[in-house]
């Protein structure tokens, strides 16, 4: 592989955080107009909700891209029969998404889609969506246990299938089928709740335009992870994009503030800032008491979980351990070579020394 070729794939992570800033400078350099209007219906730009949506599309698609290849890793050689099933269950868990999309669409507009009530609602939604997809982010357990559970999984159908017989075999095939619609469905049903709010706000065409981007990104990372059989940086890639969610999630904090202010959950204290359009149209930061102290508070909820994580995943056991090691040095050691201090103990007399002088 040449110099070129393997910074792309070190360094692809980066490459792709360079393009979508570079998105964003583009988008807010060439937006018009002055600072939008608080209570107007739409607040953020059209590139906005299309980058935000395929942010989370593609989030969620390289975490269940990174669960299937686990599942899928051991299953090599005659084991490979059981990637079909898997595979059948993914796409069924997709087509389940889709259909919870429609699914979604029908029960808000039996609700009132249009009114301000439920949009206030599935933004309120949508930042608690935000929070359960991030707590990865900051919370590696959460992850690490979920991967461990769809091993575990895995090995109890496995054990079946290694019966031998028919209804074993067939019990095996039915739970690695549900085994795949579980790990795509269970992004895919946080991923249209949290969508729900974007398309109420800026229609569904709109909406669908981000997630085919997100699609189409998470289809060229799964071709070749499954295909190539290329080991991609995830690690990279789902810190880089944690990080980007960080932003999304101050965000829909920023929409929400405003919807429930529109719907009169909230009121509206206005200050006398003067905040560019472009900001207002990417980040919604409206001059509202309401709305930028909610905005800071969720921007020290993101650094204060990603500092607290580190702090008690890497920083307190490394304290406790230098802890216990200086306490080990200082412990003091026998030796029974090394030189007596003081004088030399008075020697004990037996009885029979004490016959033998009297």
């Amino acid at each position: 592989m040449t110099a070129t070729g393997q910074s792309l794939r070190r360094h692809w992570p980066l490459y792709l955080g360079g393009l979508l800033v570079a998105l964003l400078a583009w988008s807010a350099f060439s937006a018009h107009g002055g600072t939008p209007e608080p209570s107007a219906n739409e607040h953020l730009s059209h590139g906005a909700v299309v980058l935000d949506s395929a942010l989370l599309v593609f989030r969620e698609g390289l975490e269940t891209i990174l669960v299937l290849a686990a599942v899928t890793a051991s299953m090599v050689g005659a084991a490979q029969v059981y990637r079909k099933p898997i595979a059948l269950g993914a796409a069924g868990g997709l087509l389940a998404s889709v259909a919870t999309w429609f699914l979604a669409a029908w029960v808000l507009g039996q609700l009132g889609g249009g009114g301000l009530a439920v949009q206030a609602a599935t933004g309120l939604l949508a930042v608690i969506v935000l929070l359960v997809v991030m707590n990865w982010f900051f919370h590696k357990v959460y992850w690490t246990g979920w991967i461990q559970n769809r091993n575990r999984q895995k090995k109890k159908i496995l054990s079946g299938a290694e019966s031998g017989t028919v209804d074993g075999r067939r019990a095996a095939m039915w739970g690695l089928i549900l085994l795949g619609v579980t790990s795509v469905y269970r992004e895919g049903f946080e991923v249209v709740l949290f969508l729900q709010n974007l398309r109420l706000s800026y229609g569904a065409g709109t909406v669908l335009e981000g997630v085919a981007l997100g699609l189409s990104l998470t289809a060229v990372v799964g071709v070749i992870t499954f295909l190539a059989h290329k080991h991609m940086p995830y690690k990279r890639m789902l810190v880089l994009t944690g990080v980007m969610l960080g932003i999304v999630l101050i965000v829909m904090v920023g929409e929400s503030v405003q919807e429930m202010q529109l719907a009169g959950w909230l009121p509206e204290t206005t200050v006398a800032l003067t905040i560019p359009g472009w900001i207002g149209l990417w980040f919604a930061v409206f001059p509202t008491v309401e709305g930028l102290t909610a905005q800071v508070l969720a921007a020290a909820l993101v650094l204060g979980s990603y500092f607290g994580a580190e702090y008690w995943r890497i920083k307190r056991p490394r304290r406790q351990a230098a802890v216990r090691e200086s306490r080990e040095s200082a412990a003091p050691t026998f030796n029974p070579e090394a030189p007596r201090i003081g004088p030399e103990p008075r020697p004990q007399r037996s009885i029979n020394d004490v016959t033998t002088a009297s």
